[in-house]
C-alpha cells in the first residue's frame, strides 16, 4: 500500500523562476488554498511522467491519496497525470496535536493502515515519525522523506518497486 501526498508530487519548495526540469505549471483553486482570496491560484509543478510512474506501481501497491487535499486530489492533481480516481485519508483533524513530536498525519496514517504493510512519502517524515511507526506497527514499513525543492526522482520510484518486491533466491 503506498499513501501520497501532492508535496512530493509538486517541489513545491523550489524557487519561482526554476522550474525543476520535467515539470510544468498549473495554477489551481482547491477548497483548502489557503490564500484563496488571493488573485493568483496556487500555483503547483507537475512532472506528467510521474502518472506512468504511479500506475506501474499500482501492481504492487494500494495508492491512496494522504494529502489535505483529500478528495480534490483526485479532481485536481490526478487528471495532470492520468490517474484514475484514488481512495484517499479523511483526516479526522488536519494540523492538530500529534504524539510525542510525530507529524500530525503519522497518526492517521498508522490508523488507515492497519496491520497491513505500507509505504508512505511525504516531505514531512522525520526521525521521530520512523521510531513512532517502527514501535507501533507490526508489519513491514518505508517512509521516505521527499525533498521539497526536488519533487520525486527517479531513485525513489526504483526504492519504491525494490521495497514492495520480494527479493527470488535462485535454487
Amino acid at each position: 500500500m503506498s499513501h501520497a501526498d501532492i508535496r512530493p508530487l509538486n517541489p513545491y519548495a523550489a524557487k519561482a523562476r526554476r522550474r525543476p526540469e520535467g515539470y510544468r505549471t498549473h495554477r489551481m483553486r482547491p477548497t483548502g488554498w489557503t490564500e484563496a482570496e488571493q488573485a493568483k491560484p496556487l500555483r503547483v509543478w507537475l512532472n506528467h511522467d510521474h502518472g506512468a510512474e504511479l500506475l506501474a506501481l499500482a501492481e504492487v501497491y494500494e495508492l491512496v491519496w494522504a494529502t489535505t487535499w483529500k478528495d480534490e486530489a483526485n479532481d485536481w492533481i490526478g487528471p495532470h497525470l492520468g490517474l484514475p480516481r484514488l481512495p484517499f485519508i479523511d483526516w479526522p483533524a488536519m494540523h492538530g496535536r500529534a504524539p510525542r513530536g510525530t507529524f500530525w498525519k503519522t497518526q492517521y496514517i498508522l490508523r488507515y493502515a492497519g496491520e497491513r504493510p505500507f509505504a508512505w512519502i511525504d516531505d514531512d517524515i522525520t526521525a521521530v515519525d520512523r521510531e513512532y511507526v517502527d514501535q507501533r506497527h507490526p508489519a513491514q514499513t518505508l517512509l521516505m522523506r521527499i525533498d521539497e525543492w526536488i519533487g520525486l526522482v527517479r531513485a525513489d520510484f526504483d526504492t519504491l518497486a525494490a521495497w514492495a518486491t520480494p527479493p527470488s533466491f535462485d535454487h
